[in-house]
């Protein structure tokens, strides 16, 4: 996907999403959702990790025709990442690790960036996505919303330091969106 100019505070930035692959990207997502969600939210080191097991599975298992993942950038810093890969069921992606940095929300990266994912995976065959979240995340679930994602159950946990309510989410690809691939 090429970039665009967008306008942002302070002039014309320019926005780009692209595949993640240049050197940096693996570790940059891993180390901006262990500094965002700390800042944001007080969450401690295990969510990280848990960030890193999600990044270092994709690598090492990355099948092209069936996962992908893609970097936000705002002149040329990288500023928003998204992931889809398998779920263990057939026919079924997962949307994973979602994040825009604070210095870069308002821009739209967030919509483009689940655009991006649903694009991906609807091409690749899947007939549905998943995703796990926190209710915490506003935000994010206001983009999950409008792009119609449903939410399908919540229960509460204890993760990353603190009390919290995870939510599964799905969205149904449309017929019309998915290709031959159908049927994985």
């Amino acid at each position: 996907m090429t970039g665009r100019t967008e306008p942002g505070a302070g002039g014309d930035r320019r926005v780009t999403i692209r595949e993640l692959g240049a050197p940096g990207d693996l570790g940059w997502v891993v180390m901006a959702h262990g500094e965002v969600y700390a800042a944001e939210f007080g969450w401690n080191p295990s969510f990280e990790a848990l960030v890193a097991r999600i990044v270092a599975d994709y690598s090492a298992d990355h099948d092209p025709s069936r996962q992908s993942a893609w970097i936000a950038e705002v002149d040329g810093v990288r500023r928003g990442c998204v992931f889809c890969v398998p779920a263990a069921e057939d026919g079924t992606a997962k949307l994973r690790i979602l994040l825009v940095d604070p210095a870069a929300r308002g821009l739209g990266l967030g919509d483009r960036l689940v655009s991006t994912c649903l694009e991906f995976a609807a091409a690749a065959g899947y007939r549905r996505i998943t995703l796990w979240t926190n209710d915490v995340l506003v935000a994010a679930r206001r983009i999950y919303q409008a792009h119609g994602f449903r939410l399908v159950d919540s229960a509460p946990h204890r993760s990353f330091g603190h009390d919290l309510v995870g939510q599964n989410w799905v969205l149904d690809l449309p017929a019309a969106r998915v290709g031959a691939g159908a049927a994985r």
